[in-house]
């Protein structure tokens, strides 16, 4: 089989970040969030950015009633947060990734 024929292999997590257009909320929600994979989860993560007020069903078919709304759809079980994201020691612990900084290489 050549290269070209193998399939990608999909990402170890999918995130779901539910936000309310560009509030302070949900931009430091979308901002922690980021940094949060970046450094735990690089190259391992999906992040999708749903804002409710353009695409209001997919909250409801969600059941968000709040915003913004963290959603880990993989791997099972799902896991929601709700808020800005800022304690960092809570997002990693509930979304399950493990605390500590993979080592860093040194050039």
């Amino acid at each position: 089989m050549s290269p070209a024929a193998i399939p990608p292999e999909e990402p170890a997590y999918e995130f779901y970040l539910y936000v309310t257009g560009a509030t302070p909320n949900s931009t430091r929600a979308l901002r922690n969030i980021k940094e949060i994979c970046e450094l735990y989860l690089p190259g391992q993560y999906i992040l999708k950015i749903i804002d409710i007020y353009r695409e209001p069903q997919m909250a409801q078919q969600e059941q968000i009633v709040a915003s913004p709304t963290l959603i880990r759809h993989r791997p099972l079980p799902q896991r929601r947060l709700v808020g800005d994201l800022s304690n960092r020691a809570t997002v990693l612990a509930v979304l399950g990734i493990d605390h500590q900084l993979p080592p860093t290489s040194i050039s």
